[in-house]
């Protein structure tokens, strides 16, 4: 509380602090606007239809309910995420956009400019798509049978189509606007925040609906199984393996410079849960195209090869208790952690950096053997990473699916580690960004108070 009171005493801190609560609030707001032109009888069948699992419960979870309501901002944030992990790929192929990456500021300029673009774009495809899937009920992406109804009721139009799609991209790029902004004038990444407000703002209604469906006391069960992913997660994020670095002293005119040391932090869980992201498009991209196909007959003797897809689909990548499933999006997530690391550290840029800043590694050779160095650990701490990120998106699911069987309440928390775990991994970058203000003005931060605390209690033993 004392840390809290230190917050609110610093003006320009408390300022940013309510300006970011302004910005999610009008976000929260605006989540629950249904767009111009469609038939509101229709919603209240989607939101039964997203508690059922699938493609549209994972929607759900990153629009914060925003699709289920087909509200303005039913896009959420995750075109701009995926323009992002896009660019940051192609700079490793693209000559140009490692000239940009090297520029400093200018260049950082430029790469945003275009990841808004392409984000944009990406904003435009799927509202073509979601409208398109929603006009023609759903069929094969959103469950058997879909949601049975059209969006539109019975007043579509071309007009009408194109007002939806436009409305939605509007939307992104309204929150897109938002995002920035917090990062410029509030407090945290911007974008991070209004993908943590999604996540959590589905946890109380998730919860409610397993104590509606099996009780009181499945209820408290999952909240002691969140408090121990809540725990671990922690101690996980905060894992770094510190490499030593020590750089040779060297003469200019009388003066001396060099000679200090300091280390390379490397996180065991690098990749955070960009993997689970990229797992997740991957894990449900055959079962988005899937609706494409011609609807079959499940009372026909010999149903047509579309429907034994379909059928195969919603039984093997879908539900979170198939053996297939598990093993497959498990897979996803180790390869993408992989991926994504080594894009996000090379060891060759590092390796070369040292050397060239006249600095090296106790024990190893600058150059070739540091970069060998520094691949062998990370290639070795990335895998407890990779292992515990897949462990969380699965285990979870997986126990609440045995436990609930395939009712409303078991697969409507089928996300529930993936949320932990955006969750926690936000709130954790959030309070160090208010650390850093607070010891700037003399303060103690969360995270000071806390380590205090226990250096205090571990005297007094």
């Amino acid at each position: 509380m004392s840390t809290l009171r230190n917050v609110f005493k610093i003006a320009e801190l408390r300022n940013k602090l309510l300006f970011t609560l302004f910005m999610v609030a009008v976000y929260r707001f605006g989540a629950h606007i249904p767009v111009p032109g469609i038939d509101l009888a229709v919603i209240t069948d989607l939101e039964e239809q997203a508690k059922s699992g699938g493609v549209l419960g994972f929607l759900q979870t990153f629009s914060g309910g925003a699709i289920t309501q087909f509200a303005v901002f039913a896009l959420g944030i995750m075109p701009y995420i995926t323009a992002s992990i896009i660019m940051q790929i192609l700079a490793v192929v693209i000559p140009k956009l490692e000239q940009w990456q090297e520029q400093g500021a200018v260049g950082q300029r430029k790469i945003t400019q275009w990841t808004r673009y392409l984000g944009v774009g990406i904003a435009l495809l799927q509202a073509t798509g979601i409208t398109y899937l929603f006009h023609t009920g759903g069929q094969g992406a959103f469950g058997r049978g879909g949601i049975g109804k059209d969006i539109f009721g019975t007043s579509y139009s071309t007009g009408r189509f194109a007002l939806v799609v436009l409305t939605l991209t509007a939307g992104f790029s309204l929150l897109m606007w938002f995002g920035e902004v917090i990062t410029e004038r509030g407090v945290g990444n911007g974008m991070s925040i209004l993908i943590f407000a999604s996540v959590v703002s589905t946890l109380p209604a998730h919860f409610w609906t397993v104590r509606k469906e099996s009780g009181l006391t499945a209820m408290i069960l999952i909240g002691l199984m969140f408090m121990a992913l809540l725990v671990a997660i922690v101690f996980v994020e905060q894992g770094v393996r510190r490499i030593p670095v020590q750089f040779a002293k060297r003469q200019v005119g009388r003066k001396m410079y060099g000679g200090q040391s300091t280390y390379i932090p490397l996180k065991v869980n690098g990749a955070g849960v960009i993997s689970i992201i990229f797992a997740s498009s991957v894990l449900y991209l055959p079962v988005i195209i899937s609706q494409i196909l011609p609807a079959g007959d499940a009372t026909a003797e010999n149903p047509n090869w579309a429907f034994n897809v379909q059928t195969w689909i919603n039984s093997h990548l879908v539900r979170s208790t198939s053996p297939f499933y598990l093993a497959f999006y498990g897979i996803l997530i180790i390869a993408f952690a992989y991926f994504y690391t080594a894009i996000q550290f090379d060891p060759h840029k590092q390796a070369d950096q040292i050397r060239k800043q006249g600095g090296f590694i106790p024990g190893i050779r600058p150059g070739y053997q540091t970069e060998r160095y520094l691949a062998k650990i990370l290639s070795r701490i990335t895998l407890p990473g990779a292992l515990f990120v897949a462990a969380i998106a699965l285990i979870p699911a997986y126990a609440i699916g045995q436990a609930l069987g395939d009712t409303t309440g078991g697969n409507s928390l089928g996300f529930f580690g993936v949320s932990i775990l955006i969750a926690v991994g936000v709130s954790l970058e959030t309070v160090k960004q208010i650390d850093g203000q607070l010891m700037m003005r003399n303060y103690d931060g969360f995270l000071d108070t806390a380590k205090a605390r226990a250096k205090a209690s571990a005297k007094g033993k």
